[in-house]
């Protein structure tokens, strides 16, 4: 069904894992999509040939979240072609995981730079710049909800995260709804990197289904929450973890 005819969307950190599955799902469901890169360009080019190849409407257009200066011209070159931005998805991430005591201030920097700087650089510019009646769905993580170690930086950022999503749906206004979504262990590069097989299968074990989740089941929670029929959920955090918590 396509939901999403005549939206124009706007994906973060889309040439890869979640946001490729996240922008390609969107096209799917109508809408066109400009897939934003930090520096994987071969690899946005392939997400929009493949939408393009599904007759679908995308453009790539490269921007760092985490620079004010960047932002503001994501959001020019992405209103150029279409004219509008509907919906914005910030999905654009890095996860380190260390304990504490062994993270040094580069990499406490960076993650905050890019998870939380780089959410709030695009609030601040959709403020004025997105469509009135629009959508907004920021990435957290159902890590949120446990407390494993070497996460302890990472979930720092997205909690705050969450906490821009709920001040922010009370201050945009303009008919336009704004959430979080909490993917759990979900088979990406991002995620998957260095992690041995058995600590892939116990994560898997936490949850009833006995799997960790794939891209295309966060995808489709973000499809929704983008639509019309999602309007009246707002400041909500969506967990999308199968039970796991």
């Amino acid at each position: 069904m396509k939901n999403l005819a005549d939206k124009v969307i706007l994906v973060t950190g889309a040439s890869k894992g979640i946001g490729a599955a996240v922008a390609k799902r969107l096209a799917q469901a109508g809408a066109s999509v400009i897939v934003n890169y930090a520096g994987s360009k071969t690899e946005a080019e392939q997400v929009v040939k493949s939408i393009q190849t599904e007759g679908g409407s995308a453009v790539a257009v490269q921007a760092d979240v985490s620079k004010p200066e960047q932002v503001k011209e994501l959001f020019d070159r992405s209103i150029e072609p279409f004219g509008k931005i509907d919906v914005l998805v910030n999905n654009a991430g890095i996860m380190i995981t260390k304990p504490i005591k062994d993270t040094t201030d580069d990499d406490f920097t960076r993650q905050f730079d890019i998870n939380v700087r780089g959410v709030f650089n695009t609030l601040r510019e959709a403020a004025t710049r997105l469509a009135d009646h629009g959508s907004i769905i920021n990435f957290s993580t159902t890590v949120n909800r446990l407390m494993l170690p070497t996460y302890g930086t990472y979930v720092a950022t997205k909690a705050a995260v969450e906490q821009l999503t709920r001040v922010f749906s009370k201050e945009i206004g303009r008919g336009i709804n704004v959430n979080s979504v909490s993917p759990g262990p979900t088979n990406t590069e991002l995620f998957m990197k260095g992690k041995p097989q058995e600590v892939i299968n116990h994560l898997a074990s936490m949850n009833p289904f006995g799997r960790i989740g794939e891209p295309g089941d966060i995808a489709e929670v973000v499809v929704f929450l983008a639509s019309d029929e999602a309007k009246w959920i707002n400041a909500q955090n969506i967990g999308v973890n199968g039970g796991m918590a």
